[in-house]
């Protein structure tokens, strides 16, 4: 990391695809640079994050989104 780097602590929207399925968990502290939007995230969240996505708990909602495929 440069001098230049400014991380700064922010709550974020994290998804992730696990067996097809699309999780989104939202309010996930992070610390952001704030030049490039890169999150970095400590290891106990990142454990906590994998315990809420494949834990048995209901997800607080359901959304239902559009899947695109990019066409050249």
């Amino acid at each position: 990391m440069s001098e230049t780097e400014k991380l700064v602590e922010r709550r974020v929207t994290y998804t992730l695809e696990v067996e097809g399925k699309l999780y989104v968990v939202e309010n996930v502290p992070a610390r952001v640079d704030e030049e490039t939007g890169e999150q970095f995230f400590a290891p106990a969240t990142v454990e906590r994050l994998g315990e809420t996505v494949l834990g048995e708990k209901q997800p607080k909602r359901v959304v239902e989104t559009p899947v695109c495929e990019y066409a050249e």
